[in-house]
């Protein structure tokens, strides 16, 4: 069973309906007890990082979680979803994130023709080739819709990178530990192929 993990900060339902569409039932859930059951899980996110971790901490959702990765089970952190997983974003202030993985998360600083937040299509470069971008072609465009970016402390986990104007981690891949900074439910063909390639891990 896929579990995604409901904290009332994502589009859940068009995530589970990208998985559906591909021929896997995803189950929506804020229930620690149906999560430590599941053998694949998604952390899915929209808004803002503080209020995220908030509500994650409040429904006793931070050790599930942890014990799930530390277990192996294959994990999918999306946009919202893969900030998280850092050590500290610096979104209205400063404040702790789960951990899991060494680094931060900043804001955008491009230049004046560029628009904060990057919004739309744009390409993934691949730095390693993921199991989750298999059958997908390097360069392929993914949906982006963000303000802040994740800096890994370990550059090796950075599994590929867009660029706005300057490269940026748009995917991490550690073990059973994937997170994408695109939204794969909103990225069509390409997206429901990473949605997919998740569910049919092993």
């Amino acid at each position: 069973m896929i579990a995604i993990i409901d904290y009332q900060m994502g589009n859940l339902r068009s995530v589970q309906k990208g998985f559906e569409r591909v021929g896997h039932e995803a189950t929506i859930t804020s229930d620690p007890a149906v999560i430590a059951k599941a053998s694949k899980l998604v952390l899915p996110g929209v808004g803002a990082f503080a209020d995220a971790i908030a509500e994650l901490k409040r429904r006793d959702l931070v050790a599930p979680i942890r014990k799930a990765i530390d277990s192996g089970k294959p994990f999918l952190g999306i946009c919202l979803g893969l900030q998280l997983l850092f050590d500290t974003s610096y979104e209205d202030g400063e404040h702790e994130g789960l951990g899991i993985l060494p680094g931060e998360v900043r804001r955008f600083e491009v230049p004046r023709e560029y628009k904060v937040p990057h919004m739309g299509w744009n390409q993934v470069h691949y730095r390693r080739e993921s199991p989750i971008f298999a059958g997908i072609e390097d360069q392929t465009h993914f949906y982006f819709v963000h303000s802040y970016y994740v800096v890994p402390k370990d550059h090796e986990i950075v599994a590929g990178e867009a660029e706005y104007p300057d490269p940026f981690c748009a995917m991490i891949w550690r073990e059973n530990l994937y997170a994408t900074q695109f939204h794969p439910e909103k990225s069509q063909s390409a997206g429901l192929k990473v949605l997919q390639n998740f569910a049919e891990l092993s």
